[in-house]
């Protein structure tokens, strides 16, 4: 009765919130947290395959969407924090919409987190399952070096309960100690499409060679050959195939545990069922995802780092495509963007377009490679619509950082309903 007087007051804050013209995506969460700090807990304790934190640098929101849908194909009812947020609260607030006479109407609650965040979470509530992706330079003015995001994860390992799902090939990664841990990887064939922060300095590490579940043998045309089979991906680039080898690894960790646990409810890992599903999944918003602007189409791409900016172009970028790139400063950002100068760019042919509060600096480093650039002007909304209006007969692709990709996306999306 008390978990349902908590939720109802929880809908009632969402519900005038939106009435007042906001969209209070944390705010019923932070109130339902004063009322009683153990609310999330209770009602994720009582979920019957428990609970799932994916995290790491770069992937956390695609690959969750895969792992939801992967799930749900096998007949889960599956809670998941769509927005990524972060916070307690925001998964709450998340939890809320899902909720029905007091009671999350979900089997097994995925969620997305942060690393500085998640470590908070896991303190609350400890995961069954964890899916630790990777470790590379992002964001040094929030935390630091890369040892200090590797502990974050680290004490998510600590704090699982179940299995922990590690990447084979991120040497800081593979690493981290587990009471019982598996691991997911790709074969030497395709090491070359997944450069790593290291390569850039001559460092060579070591790659473990722990067994792995799942395993991207090739990859081309969008082609994802696993060791279970092969299947084509509409989430476009090498980053994306190795998140479904994440996906896959994690979904066939939680079937087999549930059914050596003699849970009936769910069925085996059906490979050829998961990669008829994996070929479904579309691309989470601006992570590769396509608009269809005046009759041509543009693909929309988040760059956050070094090794994810050089991976999405070697993967994703077309040379006969309209190129803009926006590149913001803001917390969500981070502040620190000498990462760009870590960014192999010989690859692209121009770009038409320079834009976002760090424009200017994104052209230097552009100049410094001696790509021809169009226009440079810091006023992102300006600069889309002049994107958009010029070439009109021409494809074109956008590479944003997070709150440059956000505020694109809203203006593309309301270009798409014109």
């Amino acid at each position: 009765m008390r978990i349902f007087l908590i939720s109802l007051i929880g809908k009632i804050v969402a519900l005038a919130t939106r009435v007042r013209g906001g969209h209070g995506s944390a705010l019923p969460g932070l109130i339902m947290e004063k009322i009683d700090p153990r609310f999330l807990g209770k009602i994720l304790g009582n979920l019957p395959f428990g609970v799932v934190v994916i995290s790491g640098t770069n992937g956390k929101t695609t690959t969750t969407k895969m792992v939801t849908e992967l799930l749900r194909a096998n007949g889960l009812k599956v809670f998941t924090n769509p927005s990524g947020s972060n916070f307690t609260r925001g998964v709450a607030s998340s939890a809320l919409k899902q909720m029905k006479w007091g009671k999350l109407r979900a089997d097994i609650a995925v969620l997305e987190l942060d690393e500085a965040h998640a470590v908070h979470f896991v303190n609350k509530i400890a995961p069954k399952y964890s899916l630790l992706l990777n470790v590379f330079r992002d964001q040094l003015d929030r935390f630091g070096e890369i040892d200090t995001t590797a502990k974050f994860l680290e004490k998510i390992a600590e704090k699982t309960t179940g299995t922990v799902i590690l990447n084979r090939e991120d040497p800081l990664v593979s690493k981290i100690p587990a009471r019982v841990k598996k691991y997911f990887g790709y074969s030497r064939v395709v090491a070359k499409l997944f450069p790593n922060d290291d390569e850039l300095y001559g460092i060579t590490d070591k790659k473990s060679n722990q067994p792995a579940e799942i395993i991207l043998e090739k990859f081309e045309n969008d082609v994802a050959e696993f060791n279970i089979g092969a299947t084509k991906l509409q989430l476009g680039g090498a980053h994306n195939a190795l998140n479904a080898v994440a996906a896959l690894a994690l979904v066939k960790t939680i079937l087999d545990c549930s059914n050596k646990s003699g849970n009936d409810e769910v069925g085996i890992f059906n490979p050829e069922k998961m990669l008829r599903a994996l070929s479904e999944i579309k691309p989470a918003f601006g992570r590769g995802e396509s608009f269809v602007i005046d009759g041509q189409p543009l693909e929309l791409n988040l760059v956050k780092n070094p090794s994810g900016f050089r991976i999405v172009i070697a993967s994703q970028y077309n040379k006969n495509a309209a190129t803009m790139i926006a590149i913001n400063d803001h917390y969500s950002d981070g502040r620190d963007m000498s990462w760009l100068w870590d960014v192999d760019f010989s690859a692209v042919k121009s770009v038409d377009v320079v834009s976002g509060i760090r424009a200017n600096d994104m052209a230097l480093r552009l100049m410094c490679q001696d790509i021809k650039i169009g226009d440079i002007n810091t006023n992102l909304r300006a600069s889309l619509t002049q994107f958009l209006s010029q070439n009109p007969d021409t494809p074109k692709q956008i590479f944003a950082t997070y709150t440059a990709m956000l505020e694109i996306r809203k203006i593309l999306k309301k270009e798409c309903r014109k």
